[in-house]
């Protein structure tokens, strides 16, 4: 049974990050009651949590539970979300912005997103000229986008590959010692480096790319897009004929992982430009299939 480290008992550096982060959200609280002219015991009074609490919180000593919190930002009628980030405060622009895309449907989003893209985007023409292959593992992002990058006589370009190179260790090192947010920060640096460097080039990203926002979101302004769609049966017999047989060695509901996965990730692949489905289909008759996409684009 895991124990949770008694706070006395982790690294200086764990315990002063964790005041730190204490103290900034007291005072995203004690800010946000503020601007909406409340006292602390109006807040009290339609939260249910008590003064003493409020301004222990207020003052980085209170160390809320989310419950709470959620109690907290529901009487001041704001996100819980605007509570807990830890990012910069935002613009107020930003802030009405939202407020007006969260009144669109969801063709009306893309419609919007088109709109910014064009206008503050990069180029068109530039972004197609860099062709990034999203999808599950299994999808073929590699083997089929060395060969079509040989076609089209441009770069070939692994992402996992250049997070190795550029931070010295292996995939499984990185998660390990920088954790899951490490290995976010790696993904994104390399990605921004290689849309510098390459003004045309055929990229295979990390099937997990699409769940970071910022990330995908300059995958998505910086490169024509394709998804490598496969049914999950064809990503699980692929990843096995590739002689990696860990999907099914350790977990027997490995079948209805990746279907959950790609359940949860389907909407975000969508997203792409184009799509591939490659299910029953040879090598062979995806790469031309690739191909003519590409030359149709």
């Amino acid at each position: 049974m895991n124990k949770s480290v008694p706070a006395d008992e982790r690294p200086r550096s764990h315990r002063e990050s964790e005041r730190g982060y204490l103290q900034a959200l007291g005072q995203r609280v004690r800010v946000a009651r503020a601007r909406r002219g409340m006292s602390r015991k109006i807040l009290s009074q339609q939260s249910g949590v008590s003064e003493r609490y409020l301004a222990q919180l207020e003052s980085g000593a209170g160390n809320v539970s989310i419950v709470l919190l959620h109690q907290i930002a529901q009487s001041m009628s704001i996100p819980i979300a605007d509570l807990v980030s830890d990012a910069p405060e935002r613009p107020v622009d930003y802030t009405l912005t939202l407020q007006i895309l969260e009144r669109l449907n969801p063709e009306q989003l893309g419609e919007a997103r088109r709109l910014l893209l064009d206008r503050f985007g990069v180029g068109a023409q530039a972004a197609r000229r860099r062709i990034a292959l999203i999808g599950l593992r299994g999808a073929g992002k590699s083997s089929l986008g060395q060969d079509l990058a040989e076609r089209l006589g441009v770069p070939f370009v692994e992402l996992d590959r250049e997070i190795e190179r550029a931070s010295g260790m292996e995939l499984r090192e990185v998660f390990d010692l920088a954790g899951q947010a490490g290995f976010r920060r790696w993904e994104r640096r390399c990605l921004e480096d290689v849309v510098a460097r390459y003004e045309a080039a055929v990229i295979a990203t990390g099937g997990s790319l699409v769940t970071e926002p910022a990330t995908f979101d300059l995958l998505l302004s910086s490169c024509r897009t394709i998804w490598l769609q496969a049914a999950p049966a064809e990503h699980m017999k692929r990843v096995m004929e590739q002689g990696d047989f860990r999907p099914m060695a350790d977990n027997r509901e490995a079948m209805d992982d990746l279907k959950a996965i790609l359940a949860g990730r389907g909407a975000l692949y969508a997203k792409a430009d184009d799509t591939l489905d490659t299910s029953g289909r040879t090598f062979e008759e995806s790469l031309e299939a690739l191909v003519a996409l590409t030359a149709a684009g």
